[in-house]
């Protein structure tokens, strides 16, 4: 037995190292196919002409693969852009905090609060996606605006949006940062907007948070002095203090309040 179950070890080992090889063989060949496709169409130039190039660049013009590179790297950023330039930060964050100030560090499970999050992050930004597809979407598909014109109609509902949310002080300390001085909050540029927008988000975040974890804090504490009155130390004051933590927000109404509270956080016009 112990023989036959070395020679099954053995057996198993040999199948994985030719299954390794076979794989590491499609991964060079991948690499080495991408290398070409990528190299075929691009500019050569020889390592005597370097500083020519470096002067040149900016008439070098990239090949359509590694065109098309780029445009795919970027797509991966856009969505995190799109959500730190809406109230998704908030929502999240204050979600995440009542479910650790509830003492139920999965339940809602993380995808329950990113979809609530993501909807309720719809229904907020709805006023201000409306605004761009009638006012930079639909003239671009009509051929009336050109893209960049495009980009700049659709730039000014969410700069709106941003600003409106944004404290002084963060816009000021990253303009000082970046030593930029800013005459007319419509012309803040986007670089100094969107971390000063995210910051400040963070804050109200926090706060909202803060004001929201108090009462459960509350009960704990009041569970946690009645079981040190009775002798019952061994017992974990958060058992005990959950079904109430989770009877108060129920018969609160504690969600239709948080989320309504959220909403009209944003200052809705």
């Amino acid at each position: 037995m112990q023989k036959r179950n070395k020679n099954m070890h053995i057996i198993v080992f040999e199948k994985s190292i030719f299954y390794i090889k076979i794989f590491l063989k499609k991964i060079v060949f991948i690499s080495v196919l991408v290398f070409f496709c990528l190299s075929s169409t691009t500019y050569a130039a020889n390592l005597d002409n370097v500083n020519d190039s470096v002067k040149n660049l900016e008439n070098l013009k990239l090949s359509l693969p590694v065109q098309t590179l780029i445009f795919l790297t970027f797509l991966t950023f856009i969505p995190a852009l799109i959500l730190l330039m809406s109230g998704f930060t908030r929502i999240i964050i204050v979600l995440s905090i009542l479910r650790n100030a509830l003492g139920t560090p999965t339940v809602p499970p993380n995808q329950i609060l990113i979809g609530l999050s993501l909807c309720l992050t719809f229904f907020i930004m709805s006023p201000i996606i409306e605004q761009i597809y009638s006012s930079a979407y639909q003239p671009f598909l009509q051929n009336k605006i050109t893209f960049p014109d495009a980009i700049s109609y659709a730039e000014k509902p969410i700069k709106k949006f941003m600003l409106s949310q944004t404290r002084e002080t963060d816009l000021a300390f990253y303009s000082k940062i970046s030593t930029i001085e800013i005459q007319d909050a419509n012309q803040v540029p986007m670089k100094i907007l969107l971390p000063a927008f995210v910051t400040s988000e963070l804050k109200t975040a926090f706060q909202i948070g803060f004001t929201l974890f108090v009462p459960f804090l509350i009960i704990d504490i009041v569970v946690a002095s009645i079981l040190m009155a009775l002798g019952m130390m061994m017992l974990p004051p958060t058992t005990i203090s959950l079904p109430f933590k989770l009877m108060l927000f129920v018969m609160a109404d504690g969600w239709q309040i948080l989320l309504g509270s959220l909403v009209k956080s944003f200052q809705l016009n």
